[in-house]
């Protein structure tokens, strides 16, 4: 594709990590490498959905140590959303089981239409030329419907998608920024809480069930399993993975026999835990959120009374929530380093002409662990999960194998030191200068 002159606008989108301001330093510093393509740098505020309120900031007026301070500070610093563009199909309406379904989607259809004018009236106010949206699955599905739509209004603009997401479960990218530092951060609570239930235990026995995040993929639950370091004897004793199905009973011998050898057990749940029917045993299904996911939250809490009933055995539960995803204190710098790598070559991409791509991680060799940048097809990503492979997950279901930790343990390697004031860390806070609106106020 030929060059093409004008401004340039990056957003986020979905649940922050601790690694996905980096990605958002690397994009805008790589972008000031090329003053004779990129213009303007603007941040999209609270991603698509800020966009369609046209609520951008200049990030040109932001200092460049403030920049520079976005490799260390966790959170989405520009706002994110779980706005989703619902682009309804023929084939979707011809599915409808009734009317009233059918009637849903055609005003989806009818709101996915009005959107996009929308966001192609903010692109062209702005001269937007080179947008970058750094998100999980739904938010690559994103990128390519605005690809697509760009190409189809013959708007010439360059999208490429920057991968992020603490649950890893991206298709194509050997692992997503934002998963090294979630399970460095939990495999160190689970130490250091395996230490704690440990030290406690007694004859009688106790149990703690740790939940972790991840939805559907067990790739955050199964990277506790480097708290273990080697040793049979050391937490999690047990992971339940969302890919497995679970029977009740099989998993209760499995924690009396812990208890029975160490006096205690450290149960590491994924939150997506299915039983052996195929059902989330956490899932609220009269609730959902803005993609249409049942809420997870309580597998903890199910299975902590279904061991007390069962066992007679003090039980706790640790819920980590979102402590999980912005433990900047326990960041991976290899996780940093490499998010920010990937906003980096978004740029590079877009400026060499690229478009409908996503940046993604390759792994050359794992000891020593050297890695590289790539692009994929954001037709074969969007809306895809991948899953952590069962070949990965011991026999029995309860535990990962050496294949994992090999693949693992580099991605948790080297600190993140943040500036301190008073004892505390120092995080950066954008200025977010507002860009001036030229359009009416979206109805």
């Amino acid at each position: 594709m030929p060059e093409v002159v004008g401004n340039m606008l990056i957003a986020q989108s979905g649940g922050p990590t601790c690694a996905i301001n980096a990605s958002v330093a690397g994009a805008v510093e790589e972008a000031g490498r090329h003053p004779d393509l990129i213009g303007e740098i603007y941040g999209g505020r609270n991603g698509i959905l800020g966009i369609l309120n046209e609520d951008l900031i200049d990030l040109q007026e932001e200092k460049r140590s403030a920049i520079e301070g976005l490799r260390y500070t966790p959170a989405a610093t520009l706002g994110t959303c779980r706005y989703k563009i619902h682009f309804i199909t023929d084939e979707q309406l011809a599915q409808a089981k009734d009317d009233k379904e059918r009637e849903k989607l055609l005003k989806r259809r009818v709101q996915a239409a009005s959107d996009m004018d929308q966001l192609f009236e903010v692109f062209q106010a702005h001269n937007i030329r080179y947008f970058f949206y750094a998100g999980g699955n739904d938010s690559q599905d994103t990128s390519l419907k605005i690809h697509e739509e760009a190409v189809k209004r013959g708007w010439d603009m360059r999208v490429i998608g920057i991968p992020k997401t603490i649950d890893n479960d991206l298709p194509h990218t050997d692992h997503c920024p934002g998963y090294g530092s979630v399970i460095k951060y939990n495999a160190t609570t689970v130490m250091e809480v395996g230490i704690d239930v440990g030290s406690m235990a007694t004859d009688d026995g106790s149990v703690c069930i740790i939940e972790v995040m991840g939805r559907s993929a067990g790739w955050i639950a199964a990277g506790t399993a480097l708290a273990k370091r080697g040793n049979p004897a050391n937490p999690p004793h047990i992971i339940l993975f969302p890919e497995i199905q679970y029977d009740l009973a099989h998993f209760l011998n499995k924690v009396r026999e812990a208890v029975a050898a160490y006096k205690y057990c450290v149960i590491v749940v994924g939150e997506g835990i299915k039983n052996k029917e195929g059902k989330e045993i956490g899932a609220d299904e009269t609730k959902r959120d803005a993609f249409g996911h049942a809420v997870l939250a309580g597998a903890a809490w199910k299975l902590k009374e279904l061991i007390e009933a069962a066992l007679q055995t003090k039980t706790r539960t640790v819920l980590l929530g979102y402590a999980q995803r912005a433990a900047a204190h326990c960041a991976s710098l290899t996780d940093v380093t490499e998010a920010a790598a990937c906003g980096e070559a978004a740029v590079r991409a877009a400026v060499s002409g690229q478009s409908g791509y996503m940046v993604k991680l390759i792994r050359e060799s794992s000891a020593p662990y050297k890695w590289s940048t790539a692009l994929h097809d954001l037709r074969e990503v969007a809306n895809v999960e991948h899953f952590v492979p069962r070949e990965w997950i011991s026999e029995d279901g309860f535990m990962t194998n050496e294949q994992f930790l090999e693949y693992a343990s580099p991605l948790i390697a080297g600190e993140v030191r943040a500036p301190m004031e008073n004892g505390l860390p120092k995080y950066v806070v954008l200025e977010g200068l507002p860009v001036e609106k030229k359009l009416a106020p979206r109805a």
